[in-house]
């Protein structure tokens, strides 16, 4: 699987693979990833914002 398939599964925005295994470890792993994603870009926004006002 490429790294832009992956951030798209990740981020909701593409249909799952119907053969990929299904595995709560894999689900949970996927989870975290998804959240520090979110929370990555969203600092990322912060500090532009930051960046621009000051």
């Amino acid at each position: 699987m490429r790294l832009r398939d992956q951030l798209l599964n990740y981020l909701y925005l593409k249909k799952r693979d119907p053969n990929a295994p299904h595995n709560t470890n894999i689900r949970l792993m996927h989870g975290m990833n998804r959240i520090s994603i979110f929370m990555f870009l969203f600092a990322l926004v912060v500090m532009v914002i930051r960046l621009i006002r000051h």
